[in-house]
């Protein structure tokens, strides 16, 4: 049985990263461009507005959530890594899926994703151990340090990756989810 809304399962904050984890982490980044073209170039554009679960976004919603919240993190690296300890921005994720922008083609924000990852992974291989212990204060969190930020959107690459390809699978009637 696949949970619709944490296919990968929910996140957890980590209480310590290791540097094989932090390299792991990096590769889950690096890879999801390619990962989420090859999962929804076989999807029919009639079934792009097909909500993974009902009530839950949209196939083409989830495309374009993923370069906007990821642009946001590596924007936060960049705070962090510059700053001390800033105070970040949160943003209400929802009311950007409801935007205009949220019913256009894939590609543009697949082409973001693209550019956005090859440049935050440059970012991530070049950062050091001390680096890694830098954070930013997130209103509605607390302080987050960069090596945690980091195993979040491991999470969240690989999350909404699934949610993506468990929808593509019931709509070619592969799988049957409850």
């Amino acid at each position: 049985m696949i949970d619709l809304r944490y296919p990968v399962g929910k996140f957890t904050w980590p209480t310590e990263v290791t540097a094989a984890q932090r390299a792991a982490h990096i590769e889950t980044i690096a890879a999801l461009p390619h990962q989420l073209r090859t999962a929804v170039a076989p999807i029919p554009a009639e079934h792009l507005d097909v909500p993974y679960r009902e009530g839950g976004w949209t196939i083409r919603q989830m495309v374009h959530h993923i370069p906007d919240s990821h642009l946001n993190s590596y924007l936060r690296f960049k705070l962090a890594l510059t700053e001390d300890n800033p105070t970040i921005k949160p943003y209400d994720e929802a009311a950007f899926a409801r935007l205009g922008d949220s019913s256009a083609p894939l590609e543009p924000s697949l082409a973001l994703l693209d550019g956005l990852h090859h440049r935050w992974v440059l970012m991530l291989q070049g950062m050091t151990g001390a680096d890694w212990e830098r954070s930013f204060q997130h209103p509605e969190i607390g302080p987050v340090k960069l090596k945690s930020n980091l195993a979040l959107y491991d999470w969240h690459s690989r999350h909404h990756l699934a949610q993506i390809e468990a929808t593509a699978k019931r709509l070619r009637g592969v799988i049957t989810l409850v």
